[in-house]
């Protein structure tokens, strides 16, 4: 076990806490996980405390769970699996290393969040891909480790993406660096001879950072990360399609992302709009009963050259495959602008955070699946809360066509009050039970959190084989976060 004088040389006096309410903070999230109190939480300034803390936890067998975005914390992987360990607290790492237009790529150190990337990379006429409106306090490092999928399909081209290069100090306490950043030379030697360290696969044939992705911290700690930006447009025309059945609204989708026509796309139902837009002049439950039960927002846009030409063919062409498809267009929904609904998902959520908006909690249900197993997973879905006594009514649904509309990220969001034990059990019971049925209907659960990441990997002996040893290679301690995943 590392002792506090021990940490208190390596990162300084200030950045070492064992108070009791501080590491309350850290011994539970919003989720469902046990709580487990930690024993310190160490603030980290620069790599090389990092690395030397790594060596150190390694040498006294100290378990260490990296955290970089601030709270509210959702799925549980902040939350220690094991006691007597250690929290780093990656959120103090605030740099903006480098952004460049040219090659649309921006790195960044793990504290850095969206409200504070978004503005940077708008001064250099750059833009992110990402999630639908994640919470201000959200690490973009952080989202992009966790694969959380992004609002414009057209731009990803892979399940990694945005992810680029990274830096990356292993279990063992090697620092070693994925992608095209791996070498040869310095990040600015590499940079004078036209690198911009934005390829992710690499070095050599390897493709490292999908052993880092989705791993919740149990392989190692990523010191900074590069993302694929976006030119910001010139000229923009986003629509929303309403509809009373969803399978007339995926085949849209369907044929605008195949065609290339649009820029964001996605889908939700009409309880998670009335979530995400619901305000003061218009309440939740007035604004849901003015909407359809499907909604479909996508964007149109055209960039500096042939501005108008571009538009203007786009939007001939948008309008021949709605036309065809018998699908009509609306500029606004329940008296939402699609101007409004636009700038809103390309920023941070307001505060308080939209899902916790409606009675404090959310629990997510999350997976991959392809659109011709959306109607039977929701069923399956609907049939499992009806079972549990969870109103169907007021479930959000929010699905996000991925890597260029080939598949689809699902959700299901659950609203419950946290202060009401009988709801907040009921939850708890539906998010476990609802695991297998979805599996059984065709959801691929790839990033499996707390008690889905049990039952989804106890369906999978050879992926466990696999990771445990990858696991023995790049954290042979099991100091990393153990206790999650399989490890």
């Amino acid at each position: 076990m590392i002792k506090e004088e021990q940490l208190i040389e390596l990162v300084g006096p200030g950045n070492v806490s064992h108070d009791p309410a501080r590491l309350q903070e850290y011994s539970a999230d919003m989720s469902f996980v046990d709580k487990v109190r930690p024993e310190y939480v160490v603030k980290v300034k620069n790599p090389e405390s990092i690395q030397k803390l790594v060596l150190l936890a390694r040498a006294t067998s100290t378990p260490l769970v990296p955290v970089s975005s601030g709270p509210p914390h959702f799925r549980g992987d902040t939350v220690p699996s094991a006691g007597g360990s250690v929290i780093v607290d990656l959120s103090g790492m605030k740099k903006i290393l480098w952004i460049n237009r040219e090659n649309r790529v921006a790195m960044v150190e793990p504290g850095v969040t969206f409200a504070e990337l978004i503005p940077a990379v708008a001064k250099a006429g750059l833009r992110l891909n990402m999630p639908l409106m994640p919470r201000k306090s959200k690490s973009v490092m952080g989202s992009m480790l966790e694969r959380e999928p992004v609002i414009m399909p057209i731009y990803h081209w892979d399940v990694a993406d945005p992810l680029a290069s990274t830096e990356v100090i292993f279990g063992t306490g090697d620092l070693f660096r994925t992608g095209s950043a791996a070498g040869p030379g310095t990040l600015e030697e590499q940079r004078a001879a036209g690198g911009a360290q934005k390829e992710a696969a690499g070095p050599s044939s390897a493709s490292w950072y999908r052993m880092i992705q989705g791993s919740q911290g149990t392989m190692g700690i990523v010191t900074w990360a590069a993302t694929r930006c976006e030119i910001l447009p010139r000229r923009e025309e986003p629509f929303f399609v309403g509809s009373s059945r969803l399978d007339n609204l995926l085949d849209t989708v369907h044929w605008l992302i195949r065609l290339r026509l649009v820029n964001e796309c996605l889908i939700l139902n009409s309880s998670d709009f009335a979530t995400l837009m619901a305000g003061k002049e218009k309440p939740f439950s007035s604004l849901k009963s003015e909407l359809p039960a499907w909604i479909l927002f996508f964007n149109v846009v055209a960039y500096d050259y042939l501005t108008e030409e571009r538009l203007k063919g786009q939007m001939l062409d948008t309008q021949d495959l709605l036309q065809r498809l018998n699908m009509k267009t609306s500029r606004s929904l329940g008296g939402i602008s699609v101007f409004a609904f636009l700038e809103a998902v390309r920023q941070p959520s307001a505060e308080p955070y939209w899902k916790l908006r409606r009675q404090g909690g959310c629990e997510d249900i999350f997976f991959i699946t392809t659109y011709d197993k959306l109607a039977g997973i929701i069923e399956a879905m609907s049939a499992a809360a009806q079972s549990r006594g969870y109103p169907v009514s007021e479930m959000g649904i929010y699905l996000q066509p991925i890597v260029q509309g080939v598949n689809c990220h699902c959700e299901f969001n659950l609203p419950y009050d946290p202060e009401n034990l009988q709801d907040s059990q009921r939850v708890k019971d539906l998010a476990a039970s609802c695991i297998k049925p979805l599996m059984a209907r065709g959801a691929f659960f790839s990033r499996p959190y707390g008690e889905a990441a049990r039952v989804v990997l106890e369906a999978d002996a050879s992926a466990v084989i696999a990771l445990k040893k990858v696991k023995a290679i790049l954290d042979p301690a099991n100091i990393m976060n153990p206790g999650k995943l399989c490890f």
